[in-house]
């Protein structure tokens, strides 16, 4: 995740603190593009919402909420440095009464240079008003082409009557209620979101192996790679 990138940026002279600012906007990006299909998703395409039953309804609430504040809480720290700085403080100072920060001070220190690099990144937002937009747009893209997987086993199986707008509507939705558990690529959780949602489509003998050819592509075929690259 973030923590491993950062590492490897900073391996690669990166500093730290230019590399967290990065991951920051690409957290940001990532949850208000993921919020942003969803909600999407549910105004066209209503009965997709309400074909899902109650079960997947609580997690896509959940999930909303969770995006919400997530995205809030990175804004916060971006534009509005001092406020999100005291949380951050009072934070760390709970953290150092439970024993779970050793060195406070040097932790204020660290803090207090990575809310500067907050406060650099966000003049340099202001300077380039077109730079949020066109990694909003980037994210996006990246998003909707994975979107598109479930679309594209559902022609490669031979089906059709449900139209490609649907699919991915269906997959921005199922995504979006999986999205806050903490769980590593939301495995488990996606795999049964999938079953329920794309049912509606690929029918209840088909889904199984279309689940597992989607979620082959767009998830386990990234970890096999990654796998090669690192060995």
């Amino acid at each position: 995740g973030q923590p491993a990138q950062v590492y490897c940026m900073a391996r690669d002279g990166i500093p730290a603190a230019h590399g967290a600012l990065v991951m920051l906007l690409n957290a940001i990006c990532y949850q208000t593009v993921t919020l942003g299909l969803a909600v999407c998703a549910m105004v066209w395409k209503p009965a997709l919402l309400r074909d899902l039953g109650g079960g997947l309804g609580f997690l896509l609430g959940m999930g909303a909420a969770v995006a919400v504040f997530l995205t809030a809480g990175m804004l916060a720290f971006l534009f509005t440095p001092r406020p999100a700085g005291a949380l951050a403080n009072w934070v760390l100072k709970q953290g150092a009464r439970l024993h779970l920060v050793r060195d406070l001070p040097a932790a204020r220190r660290r803090l207090d240079k990575q809310m500067e690099e907050y406060g650099r990144g966000a003049a340099c937002l202001q300077a380039r008003p077109t730079l949020l937009p066109r990694l909003l747009g980037l994210t996006a893209l990246q998003l909707i082409s994975l979107y598109l997987v479930p679309s594209v086993v559902y022609g490669a199986f031979g089906l059709s009557g449900r139209s490609i707008p649907e699919l991915v509507a269906m997959q921005a939705i199922l995504t979006l209620a999986v999205s806050f558990l903490p769980l590593p690529g939301a495995v488990g959780a996606a795999e049964g979101a999938f079953l329920r949602g794309y049912t509606l489509f690929f029918g209840t003998e088909l889904v199984a192996p279309a689940m597992l050819a989607s979620r082959g592509i767009s998830f386990y075929s990234f970890l096999l790679i990654a796998t090669a690259v690192a060995l």
